[in-house]
């Protein structure tokens, strides 16, 4: 067994959990850390779709009861079948761009230039979207339409780009549409689950030529470590919404960008694609 791939595995995962949720790229910080770690090749695109699925678990255990309620209340209670239609529609315009454009972006913008610049980018949008005073209409995501969805997974759309973040453009999309904060990060975590579990799925058939059994314990580590982080990062970020804003992610991504764009363009660190 290597140790030192297990150890790769372990800090991908931790970056995923970590990083999946909150408005700062988890796709850009798994491009930067595979660069780092030399973890980037095919089989560590692959790794990057199985860990993801763990993230994804972390959501499903949290919101369980909510989810069962939703379920099982299908047949009789209207607001349930609202809330799983909404997800529905907001998840389309993702899957439909993502199936065009995916393979062009995935070819010409995942290297660490284009991921540092939409670090600072989506720091101003953050930025911005904080200082504006905000008219909020819907105070739960019962109380969302069908077109304040859309509207959610337009704004989704721009998480295509790598480094601008998926939930941080759920979320933000969705208190500049007049969602409050609290509703626009649930119904985050809400279409994270087919979104990332659809995405995953068609990414894993597209790449099972690479699938082996001589993987299952880097896959296991990664999706251990993805699993815990992720579950205590949305812990987390569920009561720091209550009380605060985004500015501090704001401030990060440009530190972050920076410190990229600086390495990158002085040589100091070689950023491999």
């Amino acid at each position: 067994m290597d140790l030192m791939l297990l150890g790769k595995a372990a800090i991908m995962g931790v970056v995923e959990g970590l990083t999946e949720f909150l408005p700062v790229s988890s796709t850009g910080h798994l491009i930067l850390a595979g660069a780092l770690l030399k973890f980037n090749d095919e089989r560590g695109k692959l790794f990057e779709i199985v860990i993801q699925s763990a993230a994804i678990l972390a959501v499903v255990w949290e919101f369980r009861a909510r989810i069962a309620g939703v379920l099982g209340g299908l047949r009789t209670d209207a607001k349930a079948r609202r809330l799983l239609l909404n997800v529905g529609v907001a998840f389309l315009p993702l899957a439909v761009l993502g199936l065009l454009f995916g393979k062009f972006l995935k070819s010409h913008l995942f290297n660490a230039p284009t991921v540092a610049t939409t670090f600072i980018l989506g720091a101003f949008v953050i930025l911005w979207a904080e200082r504006r005073q905000h008219r909020v209409r819907v105070f739960s995501v019962d109380d969302m339409s069908g077109l304040d969805a859309l509207k959610v997974g337009f704004a989704q759309c721009f998480a295509l780009i790598p480094g601008t973040s998926r939930s941080g453009a759920t979320i933000i999309g969705g208190m500049l549409f007049g969602l409050s904060r609290q509703a626009a990060t649930e119904f985050t975590f809400f279409l994270a689950i087919p979104t990332l579990a659809i995405a995953g799925a068609y990414s894993l058939y597209k790449e099972r030529a690479l699938l082996s059994a001589d993987d299952l314990g880097m896959w296991t580590v990664g999706m251990v470590t993805s699993f815990i982080s992720a579950f205590f990062c949305v812990r987390w970020l569920l009561r720091y919404i209550s009380t605060h804003s985004f500015v501090i992610f704001a401030w990060y991504r440009i530190a972050f960008g920076l410190v990229v764009l600086l390495t990158w363009w002085t040589g100091a660190v070689v950023w491999a694609d």
